[in-house]
């Protein structure tokens, strides 16, 4: 079948081309694609942050009708709503047997061969999903059933950017009632840890950017105090704690500078969580006494360290609720042909999440 798709080749070169996607086989499940979030994941694979192979169908934050499904397909039907999970657990490693499957051996691969292009070319597709395109197909493990109540473009930012900001919050970090929060970096998944900070009544809840437009964001988001990265952010962030620092950073940018940005505006004892993907030779430097003295914790946290086919109908069902609004994170709609000003955006710290409609 042929479908349009968003595809990257070397260079940073991005069109909208036909591609030709294989029959659901085995196992696998056609789904069209309804709405797709426009990550910063997606840019570090043509921007030299990463090293995927081309072509390359991008994206993978999205969710969808199931259109058709194979041979022995049992988790969907045709019909129903779901959102794509771009690291489908396999439930067998040593790591999902542990309860720990946002580290699965198998999943995240970064891109993974499936389908070509018009010209017959070999296409690899983002996280195994591709997910910037009409239509995917995609094994069932990485599809989620959600409530059709749920806007298709809302429940598209919970398979990434809800789900690794609220996760890191409540999963990795567990913030408690009446701790401080540091935020830095405003994005969909800065933004959904600003959210689940809110929620979980921390207090103070500092959001950071780079761009003084964030400020409105931040706040719809649940940011009591709101402040531009600057060399007086560590300070800055000591005045409104009590002289201490945070309680809890979580660095949502993925680059070394604000990683210490982070470390150093935490209390002693406090910990930083780093939620933010960089790049590999982006190298974090910290004093070995700093380290000893500050008794602070460095950590990341993978996807939210959540398993998501618990986690994204609790989210879903939240949204339905209420209690959870995803609307402050949705600033632009927009179609295939406009990611790379999406990127642009992104580049220059605007706007939070850019949400791709392809059939618009």
């Amino acid at each position: 079948m042929t479908v349009r798709a968003l595809v990257a080749r070397e260079g940073g070169v991005l069109a909208v081309e036909p591609v030709d996607l294989p029959e659901p086989g085995p196992g696998q499940v056609r789904v069209r694609i309804a709405a797709a979030g426009v990550c910063h994941s997606d840019l570090s694979m043509v921007n030299g942050t990463l090293a995927p192979p081309f072509p390359l169908v991008l994206g993978h934050e999205a969710a969808g009708v199931v259109l058709a499904t194979g041979p022995g397909v049992d988790r969907v039907a045709v019909g129903q709503h779901v959102v794509l999970n771009w690291s489908p657990a396999c439930r067998r490693c040593w790591y999902c047997l542990r309860g720990e499957p946002w580290l699965c051996a198998t999943g995240g691969a970064p891109a993974t061969r499936r389908g070509s292009t018009a010209a017959g070319e070999a296409l690899h597709v983002t996280l195994g999903l591709g997910a910037l395109a009409d239509e995917v197909v995609v094994p069932q493990a990485a599809v989620i059933p959600v409530p059709a109540q749920v806007p298709l473009e809302r429940a598209a930012l919970l398979g990434c950017a809800v789900l690794t900001g609220v996760g890191a919050v409540r999963n990795t970090a567990r913030v408690g009632a009446g701790e401080s929060v540091l935020v830095l970096g405003l994005g969909g998944v800065g933004l959904s840890a600003v959210t689940a900070a809110r929620s979980a009544g921390a207090a103070p809840i500092v959001a950071v950017d780079v761009s003084a437009a964030k400020r409105e964001l931040a706040l719809a988001a649940g940011a009591s105090d709101f402040l531009v990265a600057d060399d007086g952010l560590s300070k800055a962030v000591r005045g409104l704690t009590g002289g201490r620092g945070a309680d809890h950073s979580f660095e949502c940018v993925g680059r070394a500078a604000t990683i210490r940005a982070a470390w150093r505006a935490t209390r002693r004892g406090g910990q930083v969580t780093v939620v933010g993907m960089g790049g590999k030779d982006d190298l974090v430097s910290l004093s070995a006494l700093d380290i000893f003295s500050s008794a602070r914790t460095l950590r990341s946290s993978v996807y939210g360290s959540s398993d998501p086919d618990v986690e994204v109908p609790a989210l879903a069902n939240a949204v339905l609720a209420g209690d959870l609004d995803l609307m402050p994170l949705i600033t632009h709609r927009i179609g295939l042909a406009d990611v790379p000003a999406a990127f642009d955006r992104m580049a220059r710290g605007e706007g939070a999440r850019s949400i791709v409609l392809p059939a618009g």
